[in-house]
């Protein structure tokens, strides 16, 4: 009897086993019972000699046969005659109904769990030469959109997403939001980009570049440099290196990303470039526009790449060297970018060019004549910094590295006044660690959309006014909407002061630029937008995350803008040779201009800003027109 129960205990257990083997082992077992219930039909028509009435008797194969054929169709047996012959058939007949319908539901079952797999997006990707986008962000979509614009030179581009997302959800969000695709297909998947096996699923090892945002929601940064160190560190990668470009939001990160990603990675400092972009827009309005344009792929990019016919040459006759293209600095052999350097340095074998360039095929030395007008050409003229007041009105965790970054900047003397009302701001402004000497800091906890407190501010009497979005209290619909108001405020309390006011505003959502327009603020920073251009850009050239570091590094060469009249005579048509020449005598490199000119047409909303114009064009320049040169003070 013990015997008996643990052979049934097995037979159980292993059609428990073979259940578990899913659709495919269920049409099995279907398949055994059809063909046992077959074989038994056919050797009991066999043994008894049953047949149709009026036939004859029929062998095994052929009662097989027969009894085969009225499972697949049960209308056969309509036409048997003979009670014996029916009630067998009838039989069988029955037993091929219910096999057949269970055979039915479990494939229906197989293609619904088949469906729901593939909604699910764990599929392996089979793609190459793709562009790799790892977590989900706002910052998404403007890097898929810039990232068409890239792609449009090549052939069957793709871009592969994975993210902890429902699949069917990414999929609905990017066709609303990024309508024009171009020639780029979009694939999603669903996973968790700092798990080993899910990062398979996207096949990084035929990628192309990888982009890794930082997700949504608390842990951040650390979760970006899991997942970069389990690219770096997958034993079964690739051989050659991979083109990473990966988002870090707390600059104390850095140091670890940095080992983690080694030469493989790009780091791209969130907050540190959106702080640094907003100083030194704040003291230059239009410069964002600058940035804009030399980050997004519509309009003037920066290459690196070598440059033949500029071995042997000084740096400063290679800047005179293009007439389409502005070149701006050099990478040397291991890799180091020096922007602006010494106009006497001789470019050697093997440095590569940094140069702004429409497209990489517009890159031609220039042979024809210059049309320099030496005499256009003014005396240098120093200006003298003075001590300045500014105004910062709204707070978040980039507010103590706007602070730290304006005081490298102004002159000795100088205040900075914080209004906001957010929680941690008074304990963040008393952290400040700031030579007090050079920049005095007070601050004041107000309602920064209310009239009557920003009233009390004295606001005409401040010489730079930020405006910062709440983006860490706030969703980023409620902190755009609640800075409109602000600015909506200021520009009303200019009227009625009947005074300009500099007001440089943080936006966070790009959408809601055309909104603020009205409001006639000088500039706006759009941070997602910023940082997405930035890494689609440091996705598609290694060199990119270097080069703003050193544009953004009050220790090396920066962009300005400087009166125009200043460099050269304005009262009669010059071109840019002239002014290009102009900026090398005083140690700097003439980039572009600004010239805004009532009814101009201005499509990509850049403010009169015209990066790398054509050097032969002769242009009469006006009062109000500003040079955009690269200069180390």
């Amino acid at each position: 009897m013990k015997s008996r129960a643990n052979w049934g205990a097995q037979l159980r257990y292993g059609f428990d086993k073979s259940m578990a083997g899913g659709a495919i082992a269920l049409i099995g077992w279907l398949a055994l019972i059809s063909l046992v219930v077959i074989m038994i039909a056919g050797a009991i028509l066999a043994v008894t000699g049953i047949a149709p009435e009026g036939a004859e008797p029929l062998g095994f194969v052929e009662g097989t046969w027969e009894s085969l054929m009225r499972t697949f169709d049960a209308g056969t047996m309509g036409a048997d005659q003979g009670w014996s012959f029916r009630i067998i058939m009838l039989l069988v007949t029955i037993a091929g109904i219910f096999v057949f319908s269970a055979l039915i539901g479990v494939i229906s079952s197989g293609l619904e769990d088949k469906l729901d797999d593939l909604r699910k997006g764990r599929s392996r990707v089979l793609e190459t030469e793709h562009t790799i986008i790892l977590n989900w962000s706002p910052s998404i979509f403007d890097v898929i959109s810039e990232l068409v614009i890239a792609n449009q030179s090549r052939r069957t581009p793709r871009i592969v997403i994975m993210a902890n997302k429902d699949k069917v959800e990414m999929e609905d969000e990017i066709a609303t939001k990024v309508v024009d695709r171009k020639n780029t297909k979009i694939i999603c998947r669903s996973g968790d980009p700092t798990d080993l096996y899910d990062l398979g699923i996207v096949n990084p090892q035929t990628s192309r570049s990888i982009i890794v945002l930082s997700p949504e929601g608390e842990d951040a940064d650390p979760q970006v440099i899991k997942t970069v160190l389990a690219l770096v560190n997958d034993p079964n990668r690739r051989t050659e290196k991979y083109m990473i470009a990966a988002e870090i939001r707390d600059a104390d990160n850095a140091e670890v990303a940095r080992i983690v990603g080694g030469g493989e990675m790009q780091l791209v400092l969130a907050d540190d470039l959106i702080a640094r972009i907003v100083v030194h827009t704040s003291r230059q309005a239009g410069l964002s526009a600058v940035y804009s344009e030399l980050l997004d792929f519509d309009g003037c990019e920066i290459y690196t790449l070598e440059q033949p016919d500029l071995v042997g040459k000084s740096f400063g006759n290679a800047v005179l060297a293009y007439d389409k293209s502005t070149l701006i600095g050099l990478c040397d052999k291991d890799g180091a970018i020096h922007l602006n350097p010494n106009p006497n340095q001789v470019i050697a074998a093997g440095d590569r060019a940094v140069i702004i360039a429409e497209d990489d095929g517009a890159i031609k030395t220039w042979s024809g004549d210059m049309g320099i007008d030496k005499n256009a050409i003014k005396t240098i003229v120093k200006r003298v910094k003075t001590a300045e007041r500014t105004l910062i009105l709204g707070w978040n965790r980039r507010g103590p590295i706007i602070a730290t970054e304006l005081a490298r900047y102004v002159a000795p003397g100088s205040r900075l006044t914080i209004a906001a009302d957010t929680p941690e701001f008074e304990g963040e402004v008393a952290s400040l660690n700031l030579d007090r000497s050079v920049l005095a800091v007070d601050h004041r906890v107000i309602d920064t959309s209310s009239r009557p407190a920003l009233d009390a501010l004295d606001i005409p009497s401040y010489d730079h006014v930020l405006v910062l979005g709440y983006s860490d209290s706030m969703m980023a619909q409620s902190a755009d909407t609640r800075t409109l108001i602000t600015l909506l405020q200021l520009r009303k309390i200019g009227e009625t002061a009947g005074k300009h006011i500099s007001v440089v505003s943080e936006m966070i959502d790009v959408r809601n630029r055309e909104l603020a327009e009205v409001t006639r603020a000088e500039d706006f920073v759009v941070s997602n937008k910023l940082v997405s251009l930035m890494l689609a850009q440091a996705s598609e050239n290694e060199s990119m995350a270097a080069i703003f570091d050193e544009l953004l590094d009050e220790a090396g060469s920066e962009i300005y803008m400087r009166p125009m009249g200043d460099y050269v005579d304005i009262s009669k048509p010059v071109n840019f040779f002239t002014v290009a020449l102009a900026a090398l005598r005083r140690g700097e490199i003439a980039i572009g201009h600004r010239r805004q000119r009532p009814g101009d047409a201005d499509a990509r909303n850049l403010g009169g800003v015209v990066v790398n114009p054509p050097r032969t064009e002769m242009t009469t320049y006006a009062d109000s027109d500003m040079l955009i040169v690269l200069a180390a003070d």
